[in-house]
């Protein structure tokens, strides 16, 4: 069983597409009252954002098949290489990087596991175009694969089920405090963010997505941000649903991640906490003799 840290949520960050051209891209950062700057620039097709347990923010880099990491202050080196379309990113508790990959057809297409020192393995294949990874508070991942339609559940071992069905081109996944898992679909109608529980029953949590989206992400005090890349628009909603406009003018906005975002952290065992226990009461008893 898993528990999450409470680190706080401070900026946001945004990866721009662009316009599909190599070194046109670039990650944003967005400070929470609303201020922009250019993190980082001259990338190829950045997609996936993620943040490690120590604050370096790793990119997937889809056009040169690369992961870049950056640290706190901006600078850049490659962890991985030679990935086929790096697009979803997410961390287990661990400090294994989770790496969504599009090459090859329909049914091909495989999640790569990626140790902190760089070493890859196939967590999973036969996937139709993964995009969004999540973890849940159990280390299970969820994984939005948008032409099946389907939200795949991997048991840490790399078991899959069908956690959810039927939904139109799923592409953006994000976890609430609450264990909630939060979808959009990329395009075409109804594209709703739909809520669903840790058991699988799906609610509209909002019809207002304006054709779609492609992140989500939420900040530390529940407020769930939302990608429009048709738009170029980032949206914020309150856990009511109410909408308001956080950041416009963008070119081609993909993914996001807050940058010191909870990660989930194994739970103390049972010996543990009796160690833990037996270690309170010899230090009470010293100091009360």
């Amino acid at each position: 069983m898993l528990i999450s840290t409470s680190a706080q949520a401070q900026n946001l960050f945004v990866s721009d597409y662009a316009n599909d051209t190599v070194g046109s891209g670039n990650i944003y950062e967005y400070m929470p009252s609303g201020v922009q700057s250019t993190f980082a620039s001259g990338l190829s097709g950045p997609a996936g954002l993620a943040f490690n347990s120590a604050g370096d923010l790793f990119e997937a880099d889809e056009l040169s098949g690369n992961i870049y990491e950056f640290t706190p202050g901006g600078v850049q080196s490659a962890f991985a290489s030679g990935l086929p379309n790096p697009n979803g990113l997410a961390f287990d508790s661990a400090g294994n990087l989770f790496v969504s990959c599009l090459g090859g057809q329909a049914g091909t297409q495989i999640i790569v596991k990626i140790t902190p020192s760089g070493v890859q393995s196939t967590f999973a294949s036969g996937l139709y175009y993964p995009y969004a990874l999540a973890f849940n508070s159990a280390g299970d991942l969820f994984e939005a694969d948008q032409n099946s339609g389907n939200i795949y559940e991997f048991t840490p071992g790399g078991t899959r089920s069908t956690f959810a069905s039927g939904l139109y081109y799923p592409y953006a996944l994000a976890f609430d405090s609450a264990g909630n898992l939060f979808e959009c679909g990329l395009g075409g109608p109804n594209n709703y963010i739909y809520e669903f529980t840790p058991s699988g029953i799906k609610t509209i949590f909002s019809t207002a997505t304006l054709s779609g989206s492609s992140g989500l992400a939420f900040n530390s005090t529940g407020n769930l941000f939302d990608v429009n890349p048709f738009y170029g628009n980032i949206f914020q909603f309150t856990p009511g649903g109410t909408r308001t406009t956080f950041a416009s003018g963008l070119s081609s906005p993909s993914f996001i991640a807050f940058q010191g975002e909870t990660l989930p952290v194994p739970e103390p065992s049972a010996l543990a906490l009796l160690a833990f226990g037996i270690l309170g009461i010899t230090l009470l008893r010293r100091h009360q003799g």
